[in-house]
C-alpha cells in the first residue's frame, strides 16, 4: 500500500451533490507562506544572466544619479540646520503643509490619487512649453504630515524638465523626509513618500510623450489591457482583457449541464489554476453544486483525485498538462484505486516545456555531475513529472519545492548540512533569481540576514554561494515571455502600481517586483498563492479606510489565475457591504506579440518551424486568437488552454456511454508509468521527494533520513 502520509491532509468524503470544504488543502501549509515579506532591505538587482557556469552570479546594481537639483539642496540645508526634531516637524507643517497652494477639487480624482498611501494623496502635473518644457506640480492630502511631505516634492520637482525629474536621486528626497517627519520616518510614510515620487515621475513622463510632435510616439505611455473589478462585476479595457473577462459569469445552462454530467456519472474534476477563463468560470460555479471539483496548483491535484476516489467517484478528469494527469494516474494506482478511470482533455500531447527540460539528456548530465559531488542535495521544482523525481532521487538525494518555499528549503539545507552542495532545477529563471537573492543578502548585515533565516549570517551566505548550482537550460514558455519589452513598459508605464511576479519569471520582472517590495512595500515575488494573498491583503487594507480608493496590480504570472483573483476580490468587497467606491484593477502585461490572429500565427509557425522554446509546437489560444507567439510577451500558456470547455463537456458525455463513445476516449488516457526505479514503482519512488518536502514543511528542517542520505550517499 502507498504511504498514506502523502494524503494525510485530505479526508474521505461521502459522495454527495452538496458542496463541502473537506477537500480544501493548502499547499503552502505552515511554512513561509509570505517569504517575500522578509526581504525589505534587498538592493535592486538587474536580470541575472544565465551564464555557462552553474554557480550564482552577482547581480549588478544600478548607479544612482549624481547630484540633487538646487531646489532640493536648499530644502536639505533648511532641515539639517535644525537639530531639534520638534523644530523640523514645525517647519514641515507650518511652512510646507500650510503654505502648499490649494489644489482644485476637480483635480482630486482617482486618476490623480497616489496608490499605497495610508492617507489620501493627490498629485497633478502640467507642462510649461514656453519655459523650456518644465513641469509644474500641484498636490494635496487629508493628512497634515503627508501634505507637508507632498509639498516638499512639489517644491523640489516643479520647474524641472521631465528628464531632470527622472534623474532626481530618491536617496536625497528620502533624507529630507526622514529629517522632516516627527520621530523619524515610519515605514508607512517612507512607502507613501516614494509612491508620491513614482507617481510624479510617471506624470512627467506622460507629459513629455504628449508634447512630442513625432508620429512614432504615442500620446501616452504604453498601456496594457486590464480588468477593473467591482463588487457587482468587472469591466475590461482592451481585447485581451475582454477575452479574460468574458467568462467570469458563466452561462447557467452550461453549469447545470456540467453538474448533471458530473453527478450522474460520479465524475471528479481536478484542474490547475492556469486554465482558460471560460472553463474556470464554469468549474468555479459547478463546484458550488458538486463537491468533487477542485482547482489548485499541481502539488495537490493528485491528492484531490485520491480523496474523490475514496468518496465514490469512479472517473477523474484532469485539466492540466500531461505530467499532471500522469501523476494522477500513478498516485491513484498506488493508493489502491486502479479501477478509477482517468482522462485528459485531448488525444494530442499537452506538453510542458519545463517538465520536458527535466527529462532531457542535459538534465541527466546535470544530475550526473551532482551525483559525483559529496554532500549534494537536489532541490527539484514541483512542476515536474513523477518520473523526473524518481530518476533524480535514484541518482542524488532529492527534495521537491514550490515557488513559495524554495528560498527556505535551500537556506535550511545549507545550514543543516555544513559544506553541502545544492543543485536546483529545472527552472533556470528561478535558479538565477535564487542566486541574485542570496548575492544581495551577502551585502547586508548579520541582523538583516537573520530576518530571512535565523541560522545564517553574512559569512555563511557568502560561503554558500559557490556551492549553489542551478540548471541552465530549463524555462516555462509562459514565464520566459516576461522579457525586456514587457518589463520596459511596466517600468515606464506602471512605476507607481503594485507589482507582482511569480518566482519563475525572468530577472527583469523579478527585479521590478523585488524593487517595488524593497523600496515601497508595493511588490511581491512568490507563488500563485503568494500573489493572491498579497492582492487580498492590499484590498483588505483599502477596505479598512473610509475613503474611496483604486488599486492597480500588474499581474506578473499566467493570466489563468484571474478567475481566482476576481472571486477573492469580489468576496472581500461584498463582505465590506458592497463598497462601490473601491475598485481593483488587474493589469495584464501582454506585448503586441501576445494577441495573435490566424495570419500572424501562420507566419510565426513558418518563421520558427512550428515550435516554441523547449521544442513544443505553436498552438493558438482558444479565445479570439489569443495565444503565444515565438517573439514573446504572452502571459497565457497555450498548452494549458487545450483544456477548454468543449473538451471537458465532450469527455464527460462519453464517459460510461455506448461502447463506441467510450472507445473514443482511449486516446485521452494519460500515459502509465510502467517502469520501476530501484525496485520501486515509479509513483512510489517519485513521491519520496514530495514526502521529504512535506516533512520539511511540518518540522521546519530537513527530515533525518534525507540528511543521512545526503551525507552518506557518495
Amino acid at each position: 500500500m502507498f504511504p498514506q502520509t502523502l494524503f494525510k491532509p485530505l479526508k474521505s468524503q461521502a459522495l454527495s451533490t452538496t458542496p463541502s470544504h473537506a477537500l480544501e488543502f493548502n499547499s503552502h501549509t505552515n511554512f513561509h507562506r509570505s517569504w517575500p515579506t522578509l526581504f525589505p532591505q534587498l538592493h535592486h538587482v538587474k536580470r541575472p544572466v544565465l551564464a555557462t557556469t552553474k554557480s550564482a552570479a552577482a547581480p549588478a546594481v544600478d548607479a544612482q544619479p549624481s547630484a540633487p537639483p538646487a531646489s532640493l539642496e536648499h530644502i536639505i540645508t533648511e532641515f539639517t540646520s535644525l537639530s531639534d526634531p520638534r523644530e523640523r516637524s514645525k517647519l514641515l507643517i507650518q511652512k510646507y503643509a500650510k503654505q502648499l497652494p490649494s489644489m482644485d477639487d476637480t483635480l482630486k480624482t482617482r486618476e490623480n490619487r497616489v496608490m499605497g498611501c495610508t492617507a489620501q494623496v493627490w498629485v497633478s502635473a502640467s507642462l510649461d512649453s514656453t519655459n523650456g518644457g518644465t513641469v509644474t506640480f500641484t498636490g494635496d492630502s487629508d493628512s497634515e504630515i503627508t501634505r507637508g511631505l507632498c509639498a516638499i516634492l512639489v517644491k523640489s520637482l516643479s520647474g524641472l524638465t521631465p528628464h531632470q525629474i527622472r534623474n532626481v536621486p530618491s536617496s536625497s528626497l528620502q533624507q529630507i523626509a526622514a529629517l522632516a517627519s516627527p520621530g523619524g520616518l515610519a515605514r508607512s510614510r517612507t512607502n507613501g513618500f516614494l509612491n508620491m515620487l513614482e507617481t510624479m515621475k510617471k506624470k512627467a513622463a506622460q507629459l513629455e510623450l504628449q508634447s512630442s510632435s513625432t508620429t512614432a510616439t504615442m500620446n501616452a505611455l504604453p498601456a496594457f489591457p486590464s480588468l477593473i473589478i467591482k463588487a457587482d462585476g468587472a469591466s475590461a479595457q482592451g481585447a485581451y482583457a475582454e477575452a479574460q473577462a468574458a467568462f467570469l459569469t458563466p452561462d447557467p445552462a452550461t453549469v447545470t449541464q456540467l453538474v448533471h454530467l458530473l453527478s450522474t456519472k460520479k465524475i471528479g474534476v481536478v484542474a490547475h489554476f492556469y486554465m482558460d477563463p471560460q472553463v474556470q468560470g464554469v468549474l468555479s460555479a459547478a463546484a458550488k453544486e458538486w463537491a468533487h471539483v477542485k482547482i489548485s496548483d499541481s502539488l495537490v491535484m493528485a491528492d484531490g483525485a485520491v480523496a474523490m476516489a475514496e468518496a465514490g467517484c469512479s472517473t477523474i478528469v484532469v485539466l492540466g498538462v500531461d505530467f499532471m494527469s500522469e501523476n494522477v494516474r500513478a498516485i491513484l494506482d498506488e493508493a489502491g484505486h486502479s479501477g478509477v478511470d482517468v482522462y485528459r482533455m485531448a488525444s494530442d500531447p499537452i506538453g510542458c516545456s519545463l517538465a520536458e527540460a527535466a527529462e532531457s539528456p542535459e538534465y541527466d548530465s546535470y544530475l550526473n555531475e551532482a551525483s559525483k559531488t559529496p554532500n549534494s542535495l537536489h532541490v527539484v521544482y514541483i512542476n515536474t513529472s513523477l518520473k523526473t523525481k524518481a530518476v533524480a532521487h535514484s541518482m542524488v538525494p532529492t527534495i521537491t519545492c514550490t515557488s513559495s518555499n524554495v528560498v527556505n528549503t535551500v537556506l535550511t539545507a545549507f545550514a543543516q548540512v555544513p559544506g553541502s552542495h545544492v543543485w536546483y532545477g529545472p527552472d533556470s529563471y528561478m535558479g538565477a533569481n535564487l542566486a541574485a537573492l542570496f548575492t544581495s543578502l551577502a551585502g547586508l548585515t548579520d541582523e538583516e540576514v537573520k530576518q530571512v533565516h535565523l541560522s545564517h549570517t553574512v559569512a555563511s551566505i557568502k560561503s554558500l554561494l559557490p556551492r549553489l548550482r542551478y540548471f541552465q537550460n530549463g524555462t516555462c514558455i509562459v514565464h520566459h515571455l516576461f522579457g525586456e519589452e514587457v518589463c520596459d513598459i511596466v517600468r515606464r508605464g506602471y512605476p507607481d502600481a503594485y507589482l507582482t511576479a511569480h518566482f519563475e519569471v525572468p530577472g527583469e520582472m523579478f527585479s521590478l517586483a523585488m524593487e517595488a517590495k524593497r523600496s515601497r512595500d508595493m511588490g511581491v515575488v512568490g507563488s500563485t498563492q503568494n500573489i493572491l494573498d498579497f492582492i487580498a491583503a492590499r484590498v483588505g487594507e483599502a477596505l479598512e479606510r473610509p475613503h474611496p480608493d483604486r488599486l492597480q496590480f500588474v499581474l506578473g504570472t499566467e493570466t489563468g489565475m484571474i478567475t481566482s483573483i476576481v472571486l477573492k476580490v469580489q468576496e472581500l468587497l461584498k463582505k465590506a457591504g458592497g463598497r462601490e467606491d473601491v475598485e481593483v484593477e488587474i493589469v495584464f502585461p501582454v506585448s503586441s506579440d501576445a494577441i495573435t490572429t490566424e495570419s500572424t500565427m501562420a507566419s510565426a509557425t513558418t518563421a520558427t518551424g512550428g515550435v516554441l522554446p523547449g521544442g513544443l509546437a505553436v498552438v493558438p489560444g482558444p479565445a479570439s486568437g489569443e495565444g503565444c507567439s515565438s517573439e514573446g510577451g504572452c502571459a497565457s500558456c497555450p498548452y494549458m488552454k487545450m483544456n477548454n470547455l468543449q473538451a471537458l463537456l465532450t469527455v464527460c458525455q462519453r464517459v460510461g456511454d455506448a461502447a463506441g463513445d467510450s472507445a473514443m476516449l482511449e486516446g485521452y488516457k494519460p500515459k502509465a508509468y510502467a517502469d520501476k526505479v530501484g525496485g520501486k514503482s515509479m509513483a512510489r519512488a517519485g513521491c519520496e521527494p514530495i514526502l521529504h518536502m512535506r516533512g520539511f514543511q511540518k518540522m521546519g528542517r530537513l527530515p533525518d533520513d534525507l540528511v543521512v542520505d545526503i551525507t552518506t550517499r557518495y
